[in-house]
């Protein structure tokens, strides 16, 4: 991972960022259960600024295909190294936690698998059946990586039937060399676009965080752009540093600017936005859920 660290006083975290860190037995039950199945989270692996809340909840994201990635984000806590083997038996294990969570929206994530052939898009299909078998009734989230382009693989994902197909975009186009040096804005754009040609019926959701060195002026066409390829959902949330090794803060925004944010979205024709400072992809991800077959108004934690 590139060193971002300098010797630039860090900004100071505002007060609506201060998270009051819950500490009860369901956290560590949800821990635990993560330790006992040998199950990754997002949560955990990204230093999520919500896991101690979802946790608390009994909430958590599943990341699959190990905790090791083969890119290297520059605003990612997921540090690139040796990748490690596919697990047949992971499938069946994110489900029976889905299960003892009793979750009833289950999120699914990845790190990026370059290394093999389609992405890793056979196991999230194979995940995807794995809670569909195990939890008929419960509705399914996949927020997968571009897939280097390969239609093929988000044919695979697809045919699976989740209920929610998710990509982030991240960021804005101009960071992308700095921020998502292996990545292509465009290339995540039409992953979204082709989703919705080829699975109509299947929502598509992207986010980006902001507070990574943007302006507001480079975000409204990231969301024409959105806009204009259908995309349902959105989330927007702030980028937070997860270590010194990692790009500093350039802006907190105000709460007032994420609403503003919603309303430029919304004006554009995108169903659902949901931006706050502490939006993240997955956080609530059952409540973007249910507000997506009704109101999109998003409360401070939407």
């Amino acid at each position: 991972m590139s060193s971002h660290a300098n010797s630039e006083k860090p900004l100071r975290i505002p007060p609506w960022l201060r998270i009051r860190l819950p500490g009860n037995e369901r956290f560590s039950s949800t821990a635990g259960l993560m330790d006992d199945l040998r199950l990754n989270t997002v949560c955990q692996s990204a230093k999520c600024p919500n896991k101690w809340e979802c946790f608390s909840r009994n909430v958590a994201t599943f990341l699959i295909m190990g905790c090791v990635c083969s890119r290297n984000c520059a605003f990612c806590n997921i540090a690139p190294g040796r990748l490690e083997p596919l697990e047949a038996d992971e499938p069946a294990r994110v489900a029976e936690g889905a299960r003892r969570l009793d979750l009833k929206h289950v999120v699914i994530t990845s790190v990026t698998r370059d290394d093999l052939p389609d992405g890793g898009a056979g196991h999230f299909a194979a995940t995807i059946r794995a809670v569909r078998q195990t939890l008929p009734d419960c509705t399914v989230e996949v927020l997968i990586p571009d897939f280097r382009g390969d239609e093929a693989a988000l044919h695979s994902v697809l045919d699976a039937r989740p209920d929610v197909l998710n990509h982030n975009l991240e960021t804005v186009p101009v960071l992308y060399p700095a921020i998502r040096p292996q990545a292509d804005y465009r290339q995540s754009l039409t992953l979204l676009e082709r989703s919705k040609q080829l699975a109509p019926a299947i929502p598509t959701k992207s986010g980006i965080m902001v507070g990574l060195g943007e302006t507001d002026a480079q975000i409204l066409p990231v969301l024409d752009d959105l806009a204009a390829i259908g995309c349902d959902i959105v989330t927007i949330g702030q980028y937070m540093r997860p270590s010194r090794q990692h790009p500093p803060v350039a802006r907190y925004v105000e709460p007032a600017a994420f609403d503003a944010y919603a309303v430029q979205g919304r004006e554009r024709g995108i169903r659902h936005v949901f931006s706050a400072p502490l939006v993240r992809s997955s956080y609530n991800a059952a409540q973007f859920v249910a507000k997506g077959q009704g109101t999109d108004k998003p409360g401070p934690t939407a």
